[in-house]
């Protein structure tokens, strides 16, 4: 009896309706939160609650829209602009001096459309000490994958390569083994950041010249900004992780180096990344620690979704945090394949409470795994 009746139409948001914004310094890119059809958006206003002081920034092109329906009928509007560097404050020396020595010319990149490789950077925790040791083996092992990865990527002509840093790059001072920390770290909270970037800038520079690299971070417990063991300030803002990326984007923008840098929105932990920009492979990235162990992940994700947080459109979520290789295939994906969950390896100096409580322990590593345009991903990886 219900063969006239027509199913009612799915309405779903676009994938990049989420609030964000990218600013490399000159030129940079904002998506406004959903508006009231009868509400005129104001985007100098919007610029300037991110800390954009539109006195010396300026919109520029055409804004792209993209509208869904809401629950109540209503209907929203999510605006993309452009923005960039009106005037300088005061006297850039390092862009001067940049632009009177002229640009030197670039070596091609010879590449293979449509082909992705994402390198999972999973709790580094520099200047942990543990059972498999100190800050000087860390570097060993470090460099170790390092050296398979180049020739990985020397090899793979890959039209893209995401460095994606899952969090706890650093061990830190403040977490809840606060005193543990302060007797066994071999590094100072200054040493440990200023390692971390020379170690993130190695990978970069070492793969530079064979693909176009993304690099990619999100907020960890580890890198929190922490007095008294309590978390203060934004989340995708005041994390030694961020910090870290953003001396990466200015190094490469010194040095010429064509590198893609994200980060999340202050108010945010996680992000998500359009891989070939066609949303058919979307990136979601977590560092985990929102979770209280493994097996809740996909229940954290999932209400990610329904609550249209950045990770909502993600096609594949990875995540750090627990410390060993996991990959689990769960719900239907809207490119019509199935979403995967892949939980990266650890290449810290160890988890002895860990290991001496469960009495496992994994081997440390990096987690790869490529993606191709247009084709289902599977839930294959590698690790190095």
């Amino acid at each position: 009896m219900l063969e006239n009746l027509n199913p009612a139409k799915r309405i779903e948001a676009p994938k990049d309706w989420r609030p964000a914004l990218e600013f490399d310094g000159e030129e940079g890119w904002a998506i406004t939160p959903g508006i009231n059809h009868d509400q005129v958006p104001d985007f100098e206003d919007f610029l300037k609650l991110q800390g954009f002081d539109p006195e010396f920034y300026e919109v520029v092109g055409t804004p792209r829209t993209s509208r869904w329906q809401k629950y109540d009928g209503d209907w929203l509007t999510s605006y993309r602009f452009n923005f960039r560097l009106k005037r300088r404050a005061d006297l850039d020396l390092p862009l001067t001096w940049k632009t009177a020595k002229g640009k030197k010319a670039k070596p091609q990149v010879e590449v293979e459309t449509g082909k992705a490789l994402v390198i999972m950077l999973s709790d580094f925790q520099i200047g942990k000490v543990d059972h498999r040791g100190n800050t000087e083996d860390l570097l060993k092992r470090v460099f170790a994958s390092y050296d398979q990865l180049e020739q990985k990527v020397k090899r793979g002509k890959y039209e893209r390569v995401i460095i994606a840093e899952c969090g706890d790059l650093i061990e830190g001072f403040y977490n809840k083994a606060d005193q543990q920390q302060v007797y066994s770290n071999d590094k100072s909270i200054m040493s440990q950041v200023d390692l971390g970037v020379a170690l993130t800038w190695e990978l970069i520079k070492r793969l530079r010249n064979y693909s176009s690299l993304s690099y990619a971070t999100v907020a960890s417990n580890h890198c929190q900004f922490r007095l008294s063991k309590q978390q203060v300030g934004q989340p995708g803002l005041d994390d030694w992780g961020i910090v870290v990326a953003k001396q990466l984007a200015r190094l490469a923008k010194e040095t010429d180096t064509k590198l893609e840098v994200f980060v999340p929105n202050p108010d945010d932990e996680s992000l998500a990344l359009d891989v070939f920009e066609d949303q058919f492979h979307v990136l979601g990235m977590v560092h985990g620690h929102q979770a209280s162990r493994p097996d809740s992940i996909p229940g954290y994700w999932s209400n990610q979704a329904f609550g249209h947080q950045p990770i909502a459109g993600a096609t594949v979520l990875i995540t750090g945090h627990f410390h060993h290789l996991r990959v689990q295939e769960l719900g239907a994906s809207h490119n019509g394949g199935s979403r995967y969950w892949i939980q990266g390896k650890t290449m810290d100096n160890g988890s002895n409470w860990y290991r001496l409580n469960s009495g496992s322990d994994s081997q440390a590593g990096i987690t790869c795994f490529e993606l191709e345009k247009n084709k289902h991903y599977t839930g294959a990886v590698f690790n190095v």
